[in-house]
């Protein structure tokens, strides 16, 4: 990625700030998106800098706010990378929201309100991205990383409509890498539990899920973060969904 022009939405925080870090670390020039998370974006931004500082590579960080679910600030999101940068190279797709509702209460879940919000982020924002950035990533033979989840393979997740949506994903993932091939790369990956703040109330579900891991210690964030920058190195590699879950769905 040295030298790399990257786009990571929802990168103030979480998996997303944790690419961000790495993509840096690695060389690359990010611009992220966050929609409401202003100061943790400012400082996952400074992070990126001192990151960038003490690996002497030239990367660097940028903050932008940016709702995927509004295509004209999508399109200023990959408008700025490119005037700012001159390129794009990658793409992770990583804005999503996750409402906690109890996949049993179908009552609760029959509400337009909230499957079009949770499909109009993880889903048709996704798409919104890789629209407006497929042409500036045909060009340089770049690559999108999708972020999906293992809720989207085994049908388990924080509520329906995100499990629901992430199995969109993984299908989004495979349909673009044939929209797009062969000039661009689609690729996605699925964790498993990843403590992020999300996670902060909810420890004994957390404690619950590491008990089916066959490994001993979850997959972290940064786990996440360094397979999103291999697959964007990977030349071989379109159309799969990796799963990365310390053995959880196993």
């Amino acid at each position: 990625m040295q030298g790399k022009v990257a786009i990571v939405t929802g990168g103030g925080t979480g998996i997303g700030r944790a690419t961000v870090l790495a993509l840096v670390e690695r060389g690359a020039r990010v611009l992220f998106s966050f929609s409401r998370s202003e100061r943790e974006a400012a400082q996952t931004a400074a992070d990126a800098l001192a990151t960038a500082l003490r690996a002497g590579n030239g990367g660097n960080a940028r903050a932008m706010r940016a709702d995927v679910r509004v295509a004209r600030d999508v399109d200023a999101l990959v408008q700025s990378a490119v005037s700012e940068y001159g390129r794009l190279d990658l793409l992770v797709n990583n804005a999503a929201i996750s409402p906690p509702v109890a996949n049993g209460e179908l009552e609760t879940l029959d509400d337009d309100d909230l499957w079009d919000t949770v499909l109009s982020v993880n889903v048709r924002g996704a798409f919104r991205c890789a629209r407006a950035a497929a042409p500036h990533l045909r060009a340089t033979r770049g690559a999108i990383v999708n972020i999906g989840s293992i809720g989207g393979v085994n049908g388990e997740g924080s509520s329906l409509p995100y499990t629901v949506s992430k199995a969109a994903v993984h299908g989004l993932t495979k349909a673009l890498a044939r929209a797009l091939a062969p000039e661009v790369r689609v690729s996605c990956v699925a964790p498993g539990y990843v403590k992020t703040r999300w996670w902060d109330g909810r420890e004994e579900v957390a404690a619950r899920l590491q008990k089916r891991m066959l490994l001993d210690e979850p997959v972290t964030d940064r786990d996440v973060a360094a397979l999103v920058c291999q697959l964007a190195e990977l030349p071989g590699l379109t159309g799969q969904v990796i799963v990365l879950d310390a053995g959880q769905v196993a």
